[in-house]
C-alpha cells in the first residue's frame, strides 16, 4: 500500500518540535522521504528516528546555513519534492523591541523563505514542478497582538509566498501559505497572558495542524488555514478595516486589564 505522498522527498525545517515535527511525521507516514532539520541537534536526530528521515541539524534562515542544508537534503533525497519553510521565531514587543529583535525576527521569518527560494527555484523551474510549504501565522493575515516584529514579519513572509505564487505558478511551482491561529506548541506557551485571552481556548494540536497541510497540498490551495474562522476575520478586515480595528483594539484592552 502506497502513501500520499510516496517516494517524495521534503524538506522540513524547524521540525524538531512542534508544527514542524508533525508536518516530518505526517509526511514520512504517507510515503514521504524526510529530511529534518533543527537547530536543537538532538531533537532533529530524535525525530528522523522516529520517522526513519534524515537528520541535518542546523541554522535555517542565514544564507550559508540555507545552503548546507539544501546541499544535504539534495545529497540525502537526490531531488527535493517539498520544501516546508516552517522554522519561524516569536518576538514580543513593539517599537521598542530593540534592534536585534527585529533583526532575527526578520531574518528567521521572512529571509529563510527568500533565501531557499534562491537555492531550489533555479533546478524546480527547470524540472517544471516543485512545492515551497511556508509556515506563516493567521498573524500574517491579521495581526498579533503583544509583538509587532512577529506581526510585520509574518506579513512579509504570506507576501513573499503570495508573490511566488504569482510569479511562477505558470512555470510548476506550487505555493501554500500556511496560516493557523494558536496551536499548542511551546510558542504559544511563551506568548503568556496574551496568547491565553487571544488563542487558548481555540488551539490545535501540531498534528491537526500537519493534516491540514498535506489536505492543502491535495487540494492545491495557496491559502491553508486550519481555523476555519481566520476566512472570517480575514475578510473583515479586508471589507471593514476601522471595524476590525476597533475589535482588535478591545481585545488590547482585555489584555492591559489582566
Amino acid at each position: 500500500m502506497t502513501g500520499r505522498f510516496d517516494g517524495l522527498g521534503v524538506v522540513v525545517t524547524g521540525a524538531g518540535h512542534g508544527i514542524g515535527a508533525a508536518l516530518a511525521e505526517a509526511f514520512a507516514a504517507e510515503g514521504a522521504r524526510v529530511v529534518v532539520n533543527d537547530l536543537d541537534a538532538t531533537a532533529a536526530q530524535q525525530v528522523a528516528d522516529r520517522i526513519g528521515g534524515t537528520a541535518a541539524p542546523g541554522d535555517a534562515a542565514g544564507a550559508e546555513g540555507v545552503a548546507e542544508l539544501i546541499a544535504a537534503a539534495r545529497k540525502a533525497l537526490g531531488a527535493i519534492d517539498i520544501y516546508c519553510a516552517n522554522a519561524g521565531v516569536g518576538t514580543a514587543g513593539g517599537a521598542d523591541a530593540g534592534p536585534q529583535a527585529w533583526a532575527t525576527a526578520w531574518d528567521v521569518n521572512v529571509m529563510s523563505h527568500v533565501r531557499a527560494a534562491e537555492q531550489l527555484l533555479p533546478e524546480w523551474l527547470e524540472r517544471g514542478e516543485g512545492r515551497f510549504v511556508a509556515t506563516v501565522s493567521a498573524a500574517g493575515l491579521l495581526t498579533m497582538l503583544g509583538s509587532a516584529p512577529y506581526s510585520v514579519t509574518k506579513h512579509g513572509a504570506y507576501a513573499f509566498a503570495e508573490w511566488l505564487a504569482a510569479t511562477y505558478r505558470h512555470r510548476g511551482l506550487r505555493v501554500h501559505a500556511l496560516c493557523p491561529q494558536g496551536v499548542r506548541t511551546k510558542m504559544l506557551e511563551d506568548a503568556g497572558h496574551a496568547g491565553r485571552v487571544l488563542m487558548a481556548a481555540t488551539a490545535l494540536e501540531p498534528a491537526e495542524v500537519a493534516q491540514a497541510v498535506l489536505r492543502g497540498i491535495e487540494e492545491e490551495e495557496f491559502l491553508i488555514l486550519p481555523h476555519a474562522e481566520v476566512a472570517e476575520y480575514y475578510a473583515n478586515r479586508a471589507t471593514s478595516p476601522d471595524r476590525w480595528l476597533d475589535g482588535m483594539n478591545r481585545l488590547q484592552q482585555a489584555i492591559e486589564k489582566g
